[in-house]
């Protein structure tokens, strides 16, 4: 049996686990705060002027007693209860008694931290992923990483208290980070010097995706089903999708049983390393790798790029929650749409830089090119969204953020497969991942701190990362192209 376009199928595959991906690691986030917004008539409800609390008398003889923030007067006279809930609240960890500036203020604190022990192990699995997926190759890799974590979030719905949620994330954080040096590397495999931009690209959409799902498909899960089974149902994806994987990603291109001549051909002479003989091409040791100026570019690049996204992932659900008052059915319908900037951004961003090489224009031209007009693309998004006055404009304004953060990050990603060749790609991929994880935690300390006087400062750190970034990239790579062996 053969099959046409082989390469894109098996990147499609990938593309999926992305997806799945991201569902996994946004269960925590649209459930750690799932508040429910509840209307009360005029006659069920008392002010207390004594200590600024609200009586509400619900069905069933039920009295609630609510602080003045989480009750609000509607224009036809009826009240509107923000009913605090989710994991943070349900397991104890957040006390719910708290006054509304207090919990907002926990509530992001702790957020953090369980991020922090979520990043770290998922920077310890880059650097360990990447070695691992250039010693036993992409197929049984991405397996390993997807029961990993896939079991991690599931088991997740054990969660008693705050240390095993910690240690729940951390296990799932070792799993999560393997498709990104290991997408790198497939797609080093998989595709010529000029489709490799696309292909990463069209793996970054499939993130954002994700992102794009995550608020709608967990937050109805939340509330048809609880938290507990939403960890099982969405853990169990990744598991399933082993089973297609190791059907069809049987071997590299050079021997599957199911590629056509014509696309070995087209790959394998698009290839530059591909010309080698196997005992020419040797993995380079951490320690080469970090001997060479021109590997930092990616490095200390993804250290100051990938916290933008991060922050976003983690903080634009409590970002609504605070800043306009939104429940856990108005965040689902909100939520997706700046994730919907970044999968335009991460397929244009590579398709660009693609264009310019089939133009002729050197490799070098064609990245710096996309680095430069993603930061471009998100300036606007980020004035915008720090002066926004309404949740739908802010959405959008972060859509251009994230759509310029993707077109930048879909060329600095591939630059390890611009500078080496196959057997080293997944290291120096996972060296740039543990580098960004350490940049994320960084901003994971800050963002806490610097969000107590109010959102704008968010947004702000968040433009300044670009220049940093580009900065990098282009004081430290010197001219980008394949690196002597």
């Amino acid at each position: 049996m053969k099959v046409k376009g082989l390469r894109w199928v098996v990147l499609s595959l990938i593309s999926i686990v992305a997806i799945i991906n991201y569902l996994d690691r946004g269960t925590l986030n649209y459930m750690w705060v799932a508040n429910q917004k509840i209307i009360y008539s005029a006659d069920d409800v008392v002010f207390n002027e004594s200590d600024n609390t609200y009586t509400l008398f619900g069905n069933d003889d039920e009295i609630t007693s609510a602080d003045k923030g989480r009750v609000v007067l509607n224009n036809d006279s009826t009240y509107t209860f923000t009913l605090t809930g989710g994991i943070a609240k349900e397991l104890g960890i957040i006390d719910g008694n708290l006054s509304d500036e207090e919990f907002k203020t926990e509530s992001k604190r702790i957020l953090a931290y369980i991020t922090i022990i979520f990043m770290i192990a998922y920077g310890i699995s880059q650097l360990l992923s990447g070695k691992l997926y250039d010693k036993i190759g992409t197929r049984k890799g991405f397996a390993f990483s997807a029961i990993l974590w896939g079991t991690a979030d599931a088991l997740t719905s054990l969660t008693s208290g705050i240390k095993s949620l910690m240690g729940f994330r951390f296990f799932l954080g070792l799993g999560e980070a393997g498709p990104w040096p290991g997408t790198t590397k497939s797609n080093a495999e998989w595709f010529p010097t000029k489709e490799r931009a696309l292909a990463q690209g069209v793996f970054n959409s499939a993130t954002s995706i994700g992102s794009i799902l995550a608020p709608i498909v967990i937050s109805f899960l939340y509330l048809l089903v609880g938290w507990k089974l939403t960890f099982v149902i969405v853990g169990s994806l990744g598991i399933l999708w082993v089973i297609p994987w190791l059907i069809i990603n049987k071997k590299s291109p050079k021997d599957h049983p199911w590629i056509t001549d014509e696309e070995k051909e087209y790959i394998l002479s698009g290839q530059p390393e591909s010309k080698k003989r196997g005992d020419e091409i040797k993995p380079k040791s951490w320690k080469e790798l970090l001997n060479k100026r021109k590997n930092y570019s990616l490095i200390v690049g993804r250290f100051f790029l990938d916290p933008v996204w991060w922050i976003f992932v983690t903080f634009i659900p409590l970002y609504l929650i605070e800043v306009y008052n939104l429940d856990i059915k108005e965040v689902a319908l909100s939520a997706w749409v700046p994730y919907v900037g970044a999968a335009i951004g991460a397929f244009a961003g590579g398709w660009f830089s693609g264009l310019l090489l089939r133009k002729g224009k050197t490799l070098n031209f064609s990245r710096k090119t996309g680095l430069i007009i993603g930061a471009v693309i998100a300036t606007p998004g980020i004035i915008g969204a720090s002066m926004a006055s309404t949740p739908y404009l802010a959405v959008i304004m972060m859509a251009v953020i994230l759509a310029g953060y993707q077109f930048t990050a879909t060329n600095l990603m591939t630059l390890p497969s611009d500078f080496h060749d196959g057997k080293t790609v997944g290291s120096l991929a996972g060296l740039g991942g543990a580098s960004a994880v350490l940049g994320t935690i960084t901003a994971m300390i800050i963002i806490p701190l610097i969000t107590k006087v109010g959102w704008i400062p968010f947004f702000i750190f968040a433009g300044a990362l670009f220049p940093l970034s580009l900065l990098a990239v282009f004081v430290l790579a010197g001219k980008i192209e394949p690196m002597d062996n």
